[in-house]
């Protein structure tokens, strides 16, 4: 068998970032490197293939032609290398580390992800609560849980569960101001974070015409802190009922009206070059199992 003959690691990583980003100056700092040893290595392959790969400008590069035949073979090169070495590293520690939507995971997987420890227990799972969309194969999560329509290139969407929200209230609040008896009467009520685009939604589907205030308003940042606000007795909340049903049951907030549906949904997401990673898998068939509220969408290879 001959040997292959392939350019320097280095450099191949280098112009996968450049192509990706059309900067050299953006490479440089995506890859904690100079400028100027980002053009040297560019400099090298360039000089192995003998041709140009880039088109320099006076303020930005654009490919060749030669540049976009090998641009999306590198990043796949890289991406399936990454993948590997990242299967490889991560099935001996056992560790699944996932980012999830800082109110998802507060009430939907915290409560249950002992379920899946105990059928796994093998698996140790880290779980970051951020609302930043990931790219997978930079950043070091296996998995990630968005909301969105599952359209996201290069990656496997399973879908979870829609996205419906209706008010919410303490019954604190309804002690002092009375419990609102129609769509109409909110209007007349502390509304927590009014601006909030779910809002005008739920008005809207309610057939009422909701002007959000002028003013700046105090924003919770996230639905779980709203959702705290509303049981402290300051106003109503438009919340997702399904995060809350411990919070109904235990009496800690009331759910008077009907919900209104938006088109984004909750989405298990993970690169399409590992959906065969074990951990990964277990993981998937837990979550689609407890979440087994078909009919759903098919699921979306981005």
């Amino acid at each position: 068998m001959s040997m292959r003959e392939l350019p320097p690691l280095a450099a191949v990583r280098v112009f996968e970032a450049a192509a990706r980003r059309l900067s050299f100056t953006q490479a440089a700092e995506e890859l904690g490197m100079t400028q100027a040893a980002v053009s040297y290595q560019i400099k090298v392959l360039e000089e192995r293939l003998g041709a140009p790969l880039f088109l320099r400008r006076p303020r930005a590069v654009e490919l060749t032609p030669a540049g976009h035949l090998l641009a999306p073979a590198a990043s796949e090169a890289l991406d399936s290398l990454a993948a590997a070495f990242s299967a490889a590293r991560e099935n001996l520690g056992g560790i699944l580390s996932i980012s999830v939507l800082p109110t998802f995971a507060a009430h939907w997987l915290a409560p249950r992800i002992g379920e899946f420890q105990m059928a796994q227990p093998d698996i140790a799972v880290r779980i970051t609560a951020s609302r930043r969309l990931i790219e997978f194969g930079r950043d070091n999560f296996d998995l990630s849980i968005r909301s969105g329509d599952g359209n996201w290139p290069g990656t496997r969407a399973h879908w979870l569960t829609g996205v419906d929200f209706t008010p919410m209230f303490s019954p604190k609040l309804a002690e002092r101001l009375g419990a609102p008896k129609s769509p109409e009467d909110l209007l007349k009520y502390p509304l927590i974070d009014p601006g909030d685009e779910w809002w005008q939604i739920w008005f809207a589907g309610h057939g009422i015409a909701y002007d959000p205030p002028s003013q700046p308003d105090s924003r919770m940042g996230d639905q779980h802190l709203a959702a705290r606000a509303a049981i402290g007795g300051q106003g109503l909340a438009i919340l997702t009922p399904g995060f809350y049903t411990m919070e109904v049951e235990n009496g800690l907030l009331l759910q008077s009206f009907e919900t209104v549906a938006e088109s984004r949904s909750y989405w298990l997401c993970y690169p399409e070059s590992r959906r065969n990673v074990p951990k990964i898998r277990a993981f998937r068939d837990w979550i689609l199992g407890a979440l087994d509220t078909a009919p759903a969408p098919p699921d979306v290879k981005g």
